[in-house]
């Protein structure tokens, strides 16, 4: 899941990019209105964390160019704003959910889940293949039974396999689904988290590699 959260306070978005990191997101943090739009029309984010007041430009607006051009992009707008006409007025301009402020944080988390599930192609709750079991609500991967434990970057490339349903996923893919903008494109890490998923998936190899292509499941 590759999150994009807009917001303007430093702390409020550090506390909220780094706890989102935790449950496995790639998270990029733009500080404006105008940064958000930058790269959310460079980099395909599954969610946007928008908060409603931004400066240079302003969150509706932000919203309305999303809404427009990267529709299957979810949006999840966040406000002080408590009345009930202002919620009506965010969903209206394309949101597709709405969080006011002060939050839970696990509910955050539960919401931005929820849309990353919705956004793009639907896929299964539970994720099965060659009896591999993924479950990304539990956070939790069993291969015959038996679990397995992966670190964040090697359960996301492993999501992205499974939910591609046998096609082929490119590194670029894999780049942009499970990593954030600071990464660099021209390493080898997704061949080496590929190598280290089979090592603890075992044997046999459920993970094919596609020369000059990509991977498959």
């Amino acid at each position: 899941m590759r999150v994009l959260l807009a917001e303007d306070h430093p702390g409020v978005a550090t506390s909220i990019a780094t706890g989102l990191r935790r449950h496995g997101a790639a998270v990029d943090v733009a500080p404006d209105g105008g940064r958000a739009l930058y790269l959310a029309r460079v980099h395909p984010y599954d969610v946007v964390v928008l908060d409603r007041d931004l400066p240079e430009v302003h969150g509706d607006d932000v919203c309305r160019a999303l809404n427009s051009e990267r529709p299957d992009t979810k949006v999840l707008m966040l406000t002080a704003a408590r009345g009930t006409d202002d919620i009506v007025e965010g969903l209206g301009l394309g949101a597709d959910d709405y969080l006011l402020k002060p939050f839970r944080f696990a509910e955050l988390v539960a919401r931005v889940e929820a849309l990353s599930r919705r956004a793009g192609s639907a896929r299964p709750a539970v994720l099965e293949r060659q009896g591999v079991r993924l479950d990304p609500a539990r956070r939790a991967v069993t291969r015959d039974g038996a679990e397995v434990e992966l670190a964040r970057k090697e359960f996301g490339v492993l999501a992205e396999l499974m939910g591609a349903d046998g096609d082929v996923v490119s590194t670029e893919e894999l780049l942009a689904s499970v990593w954030d903008a600071n990464v660099d494109p021209f390493s080898n890490i997704v061949r080496m988290t590929v190598m280290k998923l089979r090592r603890k998936l075992g044997a046999p190899n459920v993970i094919e590699t596609v020369p000059g292509v990509g991977y498959r499941m």
